[in-house]
């Protein structure tokens, strides 16, 4: 085999890419390459999201979400710990701030329950104040498998790792086409020309674009959302002891404005959820006409937005207006004022979209021949890395085995 030629080449370096090449290579003699498109790993979703590990409360129990993000978050810690990677398992309340709140709340409590969440507590709102004294609602859950840690340099463990066992990484390495017509996948990229025996797509936010560069119909169109952050002022900090959530409005993949202490310091407050108009749209200014073209002449983009548009109103008007940003942040700590707060991050959720306009809200991973193409890795992705990229791995070695 030339230094060109791979068993398997896995395009994306996010933490589920960097995962699965990790996982691959642990359990294989195979020779495999990751490429990213950037010039560092984890630069878009992963290294830009609110680093959270996610306990598992939301999702339905016996989804893909529900399993990986449970055997996930285990995993996650155990590996943290091992590798000396900071992280802190703080909990989180989530708080029901009107009457209308109580009923979502106690099945949050019961799926919570469902998925195995030992410890969580349903909360009065005497007993909010105990976790969070600057907090205000009328009923709550504290749920202690909730923490916090660095995505990115999560994801350049496992890459490190990887790379320890044989594994190959090559950044700035942007895939742009695939020629299947020989025996072999030649796969052309923005650096040089590489030949793989099978191909695994992470892609993220490209997804669906590497799918269709190789052949495939991916079946749905990825939508850019941006969720805007501000942050607690260093002397408003003390206001949040760890994270504060709102009862999300099941209609919605997004789980509302909620306060987040983040490992690398400081408290982040938000995100809204605004439809960005470029794909790496992180700021109000990006736009990139091909990116939007692509969404308007998409008709599952026009079904939801007839059916979801007052909501994408006001996330924009709470985008624009800061007051009404603030307001939403009052529900939860109503001590919060305007001065509080500065500007912060953002980040883009790649959310996969379907020609009858619906939000895909699970994982969605297809095959074809000598491809394995991971369409859609929403939330809790991050948390469950170890047992998506474990799932992904063995899918792809199945299928190198029976293909090859």
């Amino acid at each position: 085999m030339s230094e060109k030629s791979f068993d398997i080449l896995i395009i994306g370096g996010g933490i589920i890419g960097t995962a699965t090449a990790l996982s691959l290579q642990n359990n294989s003699n195979l020779r495999i390459l990751l490429i990213e498109a950037e010039k560092e790993l984890a630069h878009h979703q992963t290294g830009n999201n609110s680093g959270v590990i996610h306990s598992g409360l939301y999702y339905k129990p016996g989804s893909l979400k529900a399993k990986n993000c449970s055997e996930g978050r285990e995993l996650l810690y155990q590996f943290c710990y091992e590798n000396e990677i900071p992280f802190k398992k703080c909990g989180k309340i989530v708080v029901s701030t009107n009457e209308s709140e109580l009923k979502p709340l106690d099945e949050l409590y019961k799926r919570g329950v469902a998925n195995g969440l030992t410890g969580i507590k349903k909360l009065t709102a005497e007993e909010i104040k105990n976790y969070e004294p600057h907090s205000s609602g009328i009923a709550g859950l504290f749920v202690p498998q909730t923490g916090i840690v660095d995505y990115t340099k999560v994801t350049n463990k496992f890459a490190q790792l990887f790379s320890d066992v044989g594994g190959l990484i090559q950044t700035n390495c942007k895939f742009l086409s695939l020629n299947n017509s020989s025996a072999e996948l030649v796969v052309l990229t923005s650096n040089e020309e590489f030949k793989t025996k099978l191909i695994v797509n992470c892609g993220g936010l490209f997804s669906d674009r590497i799918a269709k560069l190789c052949g495939v119909d991916p079946g749905l169109q990825i939508v850019p959302f941006r969720g805007e952050y501000y942050k607690l002022k260093k002397e408003k900090e003390y206001l949040v002891n760890n994270l504060i959530y709102p009862v999300p409005d099941p209609r919605f993949p997004f789980l509302g404005v909620h306060f987040t202490r983040m490992m690398k310091g400081g408290v982040e407050a938000g995100p809204n959820a605004v439809l960005a108009f470029k794909r790496e749209g992180y700021s109000k200014k990006d736009f990139s006409m091909g990116d939007v073209s692509q969404m308007i002449f998409y008709p599952g983009f026009w079904k939801m937005a007839s059916k979801y548009y007052a909501m994408g109103f006001e996330e924009f008007y709470r985008s624009y207006n800061k007051k009404a940003f603030v307001r939403a942040l009052q529900k939860l700590v109503p001590e919060i004022h305007e001065d509080d707060i500065e500007p912060g991050g953002a980040g883009v959720r790649a959310q996969a979209l379907e020609p009858s306009g619906k939000l895909v809200d699970d994982f969605r991973i297809i095959e074809a021949a000598k491809m394995v193409h991971v369409l859609n890795a929403p939330s809790p992705a991050a948390t469950a890395s170890l047992s998506i990229g474990k799932t992904i791995a063995e899918i792809a070695k199945k299928k190198f085995e029976k293909e090859i």
